[in-house]
């Protein structure tokens, strides 16, 4: 079934380091770019992660050190590519937990003041393991009937995880609407804050810690009764993104 889109969406997979988004660098990105009227584009870019790609990570997509040792690095192509993607809605597979926030933070690592806040992402995968709780290959041959080569090459991974949407907008007629709002909503386990979701809204929509020992608790009484938690999450290995939302309460809460 056909996407119905207002604006254009932007279907997007990262290979990368390895997993850690803190600590981790992205050595290609593939974007497929989809327009209301059908019309595509298909952008694939190896990146310079800058430093050296783990033997483990090498052997999942293939990428070795040689092969990007002339590419740009990601703040050479940052500008460029954030205004490529402005206005899109957001595409992926396992995107909201991972290359949503790997995203960002190679972004603001290069100085690009992410605002993300109109976005409506879609996780393929969030829809797949609540429908059937799979990996992309054995959902590309579930909904697709087709098998995934070159899986792990970006643009391999982009152009499958586009046809398995489609092919779940076919599957389930009564239970996905064909709206890209409404499958942003489908493809979220819960209201949250920070991409790599360590902060969420409660039900009254005030912000809270959703880990370590104050999860569940407001980020406010935190700050209240602790004085140094602040500098503690300031100075760990959080997402850039993730400590800007903490230091935009604790700001707000000195006047």
């Amino acid at each position: 079934m056909k996407l119905k889109l207002e604006r254009p969406i932007v279907v997007f997979d990262l290979e990368t380091t390895g997993v850690q988004i803190t600590r981790d660098r992205i050595v290609e990105i593939s974007i497929l770019k989809v327009h209301p009227d059908g019309e595509e584009e298909t952008k694939t870019r190896r990146i310079n992660p800058g430093m050296p790609i783990p033997p483990e990570a090498t052997q999942v997509h293939g990428i070795s050190d040689a092969d990007v040792a002339d590419c740009p690095t990601f703040a050479q192509v940052a500008r460029s590519l954030y205004e490529w993607i402005g206005g899109c809605d957001i595409v992926g597979f396992n995107s909201n937990r991972f290359d949503v926030p790997m995203l960002v933070e190679e972004f603001l690592r290069a100085g690009i003041a992410v605002d993300f806040a109109d976005r409506s992402f879609v996780d393929v995968q969030t829809i797949y393991h609540k429908m059937e709780r799979r990996t992309l290959e054995a959902a590309y041959r579930f909904y697709c009937d087709k098998a995934l080569d070159n899986a792990h090459s970006a643009e391999a991974d982009t152009r499958a995880t586009y046809e398995v949407l489609q092919a779940q907008l076919d599957r389930y007629p009564e239970d996905l609407t064909n709206d890209i709002s409404a499958l942003a909503e489908m493809s979220s386990y819960g209201p949250r804050v920070d991409f790599a979701g360590l902060l969420a809204y409660d039900d009254a929509g005030e912000i809270v810690v959703n880990f370590g020992k104050y999860k569940g608790q407001l980020l406010t009484e935190v700050f209240r009764r602790d004085a140094s938690y602040y500098t503690w999450v300031m100075g760990a290995q959080f997402p850039l993104e993730t400590k800007s939302w903490f230091t935009r309460v604790f700001q707000s809460m000195r006047g």
